[in-house]
């Protein structure tokens, strides 16, 4: 591990709190997906959604704001520095989870959506810049991991969480907890998380100097090519979350079973970010990535033929979707802290440029998926084969056709 310098580094706070609080900061995102998933049939029936696939907006707008706004906050961040940036976002998604809480119309809601999702990516883009101020290369992966495991326990839960408000209490209700939540979370980052960005690696805000640092990730070819291969394999992971509502309750008709059933999904992710977290430093990020993305796709392919053969249930449903999204755990955090191996000075616009295109790109190919549901499993599956192929080529493009392999760091230099 290469150690980062000492103005990087604050001893305030303890590493245990630090991959906890991070890991709450990038659980927001899951905190305004997850819960809504149980309550998108109550939320369309009161706004007067006409056809079940429209209420998918309900999520991919979110998706559509988050991307937008994770262009912006990593470029202030880097100018202003990560704790006041943040802190802002944050209160200004609270604002807006308010909004879709007090929605009287499904535009009102789309708004509000679209503006929560603006502002949370804030969230995702500034903890990954805090943690790459911090951490480097496969020590970044495995923090990344850690973070992803505590980070995954929110899918697991969140479902069931939302179910249990349901039963207590109107759907505006998940919003309105939502809004607690990430009150409190604020206050615990406000009042906790010291500023990890060093005076000296601030950089001002031109046009001249984004436009550099971006051309500098569109020449580097590991950068580029891993950001890609991680939208397209996350596309993937997007048509599920899009679709997973209606194909417990209309495809199997297991809608008592759906908060269970997508814990178990969930936390097979969740588990193989905690074992990436012990491996990653002893085999390295690529290793680990690659061989788990051929794994993805010879599960698709698998799955895929269960399907055509009339053989799919509900439970080699969930077993083969267990599986996937195992191996999606290892391909997550390892491609992000790939992708910004190159990257200390600057690595706040490295990481707005990586969420945007990652986030752009994975959710308008698993809003296709989304969209083309048509009472089965197929046009799911069919997307995670052709999305996995897809990202397994670019990896191959990006490494120049030399897999497996494991850089010296200490050789890279900063091309910022």
């Amino acid at each position: 591990m290469i150690p980062p310098s000492p103005p990087s580094q604050p001893r305030d706070i303890h590493f245990r709190e630090f991959v906890l609080l991070c890991a709450c900061l990038m659980a927001m995102n899951a905190l305004s997906i997850d819960p809504m998933l149980p309550a998108l049939p109550a939320i369309g029936r009161d706004l007067a959604i006409p056809q079940p696939n429209d209420r998918q907006l309900i999520i991919s707008v979110y998706f559509m704001g988050l991307g937008i706004g994770s262009l912006l906050f990593g470029v202030l961040s880097d100018r202003f520095g990560r704790k006041v940036v943040l802190g802002s976002a944050m209160a200004m998604f609270i604002a807006s989870s308010v909004l879709c809480a007090s929605a009287q119309s499904f535009i009102m809601m789309l708004v509000g959506r679209g503006c929560a999702g603006f502002f949370a990516g804030a969230s995702r883009v500034i903890t990954v810049g805090i943690i790459r101020d911090r951490f480097r290369g496969d020590a970044m992966a495995r923090v990344m991991s850690l973070i992803f495991a505590v980070f995954m326990l929110i899918p697991v839960i969140a479902p069931s969480f939302g179910q249990a408000i349901l039963w207590v209490a109107p759907w505006r209700w998940i919003f309105w907890v939502l809004v607690i939540l990430a009150s409190l979370i604020l206050i615990w980052m406000l009042a906790r998380m010291p500023e990890t960005l060093a005076m000296e690696n601030r950089t001002r805000i031109t046009i001249a100097g984004l436009m550099a640092t971006i051309g500098v990730v569109l020449r580097t070819r590991s950068s580029i090519g891993y950001m890609l291969a991680s939208g397209v394999v996350m596309g993937g992971l997007i048509g599920f979350i899009l679709s997973i509502q209606q194909i417990f309750f209309d495809v199997f008709d297991a809608a008592t079973i759906f908060p269970i059933g997508f814990a178990t999904i969930a936390g097979f992710m969740g588990i193989g970010s905690l074992i990436n977290s012990r491996l990653v430093q002893r085999f390295g990020a690529r290793r680990m990535s690659q061989t788990a993305l051929i794994a993805f796709c010879l599960i698709a392919a698998v799955h895929m033929g269960v399907i055509l053969m009339g053989w799919e249930t509900l439970v080699t449903f969930m077993a083969l979707q267990s599986l996937t999204m195992l191996t999606v755990a290892f391909t997550a955090a390892n491609f992000s802290a790939i992708s910004m191996e190159p990257f200390h000075k600057g690595a706040g616009v490295a990481s707005s440029f990586q969420a945007f295109l990652t986030t752009a790109v994975s959710a308008a190919l698993g809003s296709l998926v989304g969209r083309a549901f048509d009472g089965t499993t197929l046009p799911f599956t069919t997307g995670l084969l052709v999305y996995g192929s897809l990202s397994f080529l670019i990896v191959v493009w990006a490494e120049r056709g030399k897999l497996f392999t494991r850089p010296n760091l200490a050789a890279l230099r900063d091309p910022c």
